[in-house]
């Protein structure tokens, strides 16, 4: 694959220019090269590299976690556990917020059942609480 322009980066990966620019400015990317007329070009090891950020990104991970990311990968292998810890930290904390959006979706889903079957209109299933296990709320 031959190296990317900025704008071709930005397509690819749906980030900005100047969102790239800024991750760049901020030490999220490392310094990217540029050509001799001073426009940037993207490697396939940066590219490789802004994949994991986007993913990351989009499951919510901060981008100061991210920083501290780059920073601990920069110190090569004397930081393998750290960016490991780094990384597992994250990964709970994403188990966490499936969970409570998979309980969110039962209670709506639950909730929908009552409309589609018209027991919504039944006084007493009206604010009926999705019974499952490890719920505790009483209230919709």
């Amino acid at each position: 694959m031959a190296d990317l322009t900025i704008t071709q980066v930005s397509k690819k990966y749906g980030l900005t220019t100047d969102t790239l620019r800024y991750y760049e400015r901020i030490g999220l990317l490392p310094p990217i090269p540029r050509k001799s007329n001073g426009n940037r070009y993207f490697p396939r090891e940066i590219l490789d590299w802004i994949e994991l950020v986007v993913c990351l990104r989009q499951a919510g991970v901060p981008i100061e976690k991210l920083i501290d990311y780059a920073h601990l990968l920069a110190l090569g292998d004397a930081s393998l556990k750290a960016r490991e810890d780094l990384l597992q930290e994250q990964l709970d904390s994403l188990k966490q917020k499936r969970k409570s959006l998979d309980n969110s979706i039962d209670r709506l889903t639950c909730k929908i059942d009552l409309y589609k079957t018209g027991k919504i209109k039944d006084s007493k299933n009206y604010f009926v609480d999705l019974k499952r296990k490890g719920s505790n709320n009483n209230e919709e």
